[in-house]
């Protein structure tokens, strides 16, 4: 009986040279040679193929941030951090993409949002010498990548619209070397350089824009260390959406029609008009560990990052901002409960270990106890519950220590910071609006990115080009503006 389906394609050859060729291996010896392949091996070291017919984006871009060893920040499965395609959706929904593809723009957004640094151009932004002075950069060097988006077509190849990474160059042939995410259908190819441009240098009919290429690096910082807002989920969610409108265009307005006449009455404004949702929004990043594997001692990976973020929420216990928000705070009965929190924070956590965003989690029996691990902090044990089963997860808390008047009282991340350090992230034309001279003044000076320590300013900096890039994306703007957010 005949089995339905294909069975990979014929690479038309010419124009393109099956990699694995006799004449395929030469032109990899010529190029190995001349020392144009550099970035290769680390590409073909964490290879993959695409799991949807329609993921080639999503692929080219977890096997670029793979080789470029750029931690995701979240667990993947178990108890790994790793780039997999399933979680670059914060730009566009993974139904969407595994039903119509991704456009140019929305993979730019993605990398973006991974925190890389990324330099994008369309045909019609560069030239062919350009495009050929960036695949020698990159062919050269192991610390940067190119994913190059191209129609298939020009290749005499099945299909139209693709995205792969580019593997090397051969210069005496002017002649690059693709590595098709597509496996199951093409192996990896050289093809002309003159070619490839051509190939990139057509209309996307989704957009009615060229496609073009992107060169992808590792970051000049790492994404934030203690908190992130919560790009799980598309950008244009509703509650995404609607709490976005309230940061943009209600709190300016609010600050500057309301009668405020202190800090004080600022963040009352601010803080009694808040979305519902909005302890969504923004999260403190936690270290959760199944546990089983928390018999084990703490890694020195594990100890360096909870270090990290203790000196993190220091400084903004520190910051003369929070001092006014706790005091208002508190003068509203706000309080944070650890065991509450603790209990969030797990379950968010068993959702990220068990890899499923769709499936229901509880936390019950949730414990804190201070100074059981090896560096200063809380582990907060908890048994989450899901369809009947439990598990046993562990959480690593960073805590710090104020003197109050009965001694040193240990303190932890909690609404108090969160909302400190997302006002320090608003763009300072915020507070604009403010009619008080003498107040706006006393504004500027407590939300200003001078008199912030390092590590703080890069945690206030990594929010700010997250909301940049939501403000981008909920503004259709993706398609339009390739480039960083601006600080």
């Amino acid at each position: 009986m005949a089995t339905a389906g294909l069975y990979r394609r014929s690479l038309p050859s010419p124009p393109a040279i099956d990699f694995s060729s006799a004449e395929g291996k030469k032109i990899f010896s010529e190029a190995l040679q001349k020392g144009t392949v550099e970035g290769f091996f680390r590409l073909i070291s964490y290879f993959q193929t695409q799991s949807e017919p329609a993921y080639c984006g999503l692929a080219s871009l977890s096997v670029v941030l793979n080789a470029l060893s750029i931690d995701p920040g979240r667990k993947w499965k178990g108890p790994w951090r790793w780039f997999n395609e399933s979680m670059l959706d914060c730009c566009e929904p993974l139904e969407v993409v595994k039903a119509k593809g991704i456009s140019f723009g929305k993979v730019v957004c993605l990398a973006h949002c991974t925190g890389a640094k990324v330099e994008a151009f369309r045909t019609n932004q560069t030239t062919i010498d350009d495009f050929r002075n960036f695949v020698m950069k990159c062919s050269s060097s192991e610390n940067c990548h190119m994913i190059s988006s191209y129609d298939r077509g020009v290749f005499k190849q099945t299909g139209s619209g693709h995205f792969s990474p580019i593997g090397g160059y051969n210069a005496e042939r002017d002649m690059a070397l693709i590595l098709d995410v597509a496996r199951f259908k093409y192996p990896p190819h050289w093809v002309p350089l003159k070619l490839l441009w051509e190939a990139m240098d057509s209309i996307d009919q989704s957009t009615g824009k060229r496609r073009g290429f992107m060169l992808i690096s590792r970051p000049h910082r790492e994404p934030g260390l203690l908190y992130t807002l919560y790009i799980k989920q598309c950008c244009k969610d509703e509650s995404w959406v609607n709490i976005a409108k309230y940061l943009k265009e209600d709190v300016p307005r609010l600050v500057s029609s309301q009668h405020v006449d202190s800090v004080e009455k600022i963040i009352s404004v601010v803080f009694k008009s808040l979305p519902s949702n909005f302890n969504t929004f923004i999260r403190w990043v936690a270290e959760i560990r199944i546990t089983e594997n928390a018999k084990e001692n703490l890694s020195a990976e594990e100890k360096s990052r909870l270090n990290l973020k203790q000196v993190v929420l220091k400084e903004v216990h520190e910051t003369e901002l929070f001092k006014h928000i706790k005091k208002f705070l508190s003068s509203v009965g706000y309080e944070d409960s650890m065991t509450f929190a603790a209990a969030k924070a797990c379950c968010q956590g068993a959702e990220i270990l068990s890899g499923c965003s769709s499936i229901e989690f509880c936390c019950r029996e949730v414990k804190c106890v201070n100074g059981a691990v090896e560096v200063e902090g809380t582990l907060v044990t908890g048994v989450v519950v899901r369809d009947g089963s439990e598990q046993n997860v562990d959480l690593l808390v960073p805590s710090t220590h104020i003197d109050c008047e009965y001694g040193p009282e240990a303190t932890y991340p909690a609404g108090n910071d969160l909302f400190t350090v997302l006002l320090l992230a608003l763009p300072p034309q915020t507070w604009s609006g403010i009619k008080d001279q003498a107040l706006l003044n006393e504004m500027k000076q407590l939300i200003s990115m001078a008199f912030l320590p390092t590590m703080l300013q890069e945690e206030v900096l990594h929010l700010r080009r997250q909301l940049q890039l939501l403000k981008r994306c909920q503004e259709n703007k993706e398609e339009e503006d390739l480039a960083a957010p601006a600080y």
